[in-house]
């Protein structure tokens, strides 16, 4: 299932906030970008397709290298790594200011997510998992949460803060709190980084993570 991370959540966990069939699935377009074919056989490619209509694109993340289907083109390509939490996270500082956010703070966390680009946040991506903020002088100032969710995993993602609070080890904090958490429900957290960013890959190690594979990153759009 980490082989294919975003099909194991659309068809299982995040079927609810998906679009597509038995073939292919994307997530609905307010909530994520992604999109994933249940495998890269012709009929399933085709079904990925016809899920993007002209004009948009969607991002796809695998371990296998991923083919594009035809009818889409390719935007943009790139290399991360897959990690895999391989113990407790460990135990961080006092967490009473670390607030859960809701909906009432979604346009707080798609201005953070849009200023700092931890990675594609729409209007309803706070939708996919649980996410923990902290706030400074009544400005969320970090924050962090849970994307793809399948049977037996969840991932870390979303971590972020804002250029005025850095350097101030909340993106440590909040990483190791949604790590805890998913680990208190009996899963185990997993994340992606790019490859080339050895700052993200460094933190992550040292909360407990090691690098299980890369992962083949790629934006897909139609062919108008």
């Amino acid at each position: 299932m980490l082989d294919r991370p975003i099909w194991s959540a659309l068809s299982t966990r995040h079927l609810h906030l998906s679009l597509g069939g038995a073939l292919a699935r994307r997530y609905a377009k307010d909530v994520n970008v992604f999109a994933s074919a249940c495998d890269d056989g012709p009929a399933a490619l085709g079904a990925l397709a016809e899920l993007v209509p002209p004009g948009e694109s969607v991002y796809v993340l695998q371990v296998p290298d991923i083919v594009v289907p035809a009818g889409l083109s390719l935007v943009k390509a790139g290399r991360g790594v897959q990690m895999v939490a391989t113990g407790r996270a460990p135990a961080g500082a006092p967490a009473e200011d670390l607030v859960k956010l809701t909906d009432a703070d979604a346009p707080e966390m798609l201005a953070l997510a849009t200023l700092t680009e931890p990675g594609p946040f729409l209007a309803r991506t706070h939708t996919m998992g649980r996410f923990l903020g902290i706030r400074i002088d009544g400005r969320l100032a970090a924050m962090a949460g849970e994307r793809f969710r399948f049977p037996g995993y969840t991932e870390v993602s979303g971590v972020c803060t804002h250029p005025d609070f850095r350097h101030l080890g909340l993106a440590r904090r909040l990483s190791t709190a949604v790590a805890a958490h998913i680990e208190s429900r009996g899963e185990r957290p997993f994340l992606h980084a790019w490859i080339t960013n050895r700052p993200a890959i460094s933190l992550y190690q040292s909360l407990g993570f090691e690098i299980r594979a890369e992962v083949d990153v790629k934006v897909l759009r139609r062919i108008e």
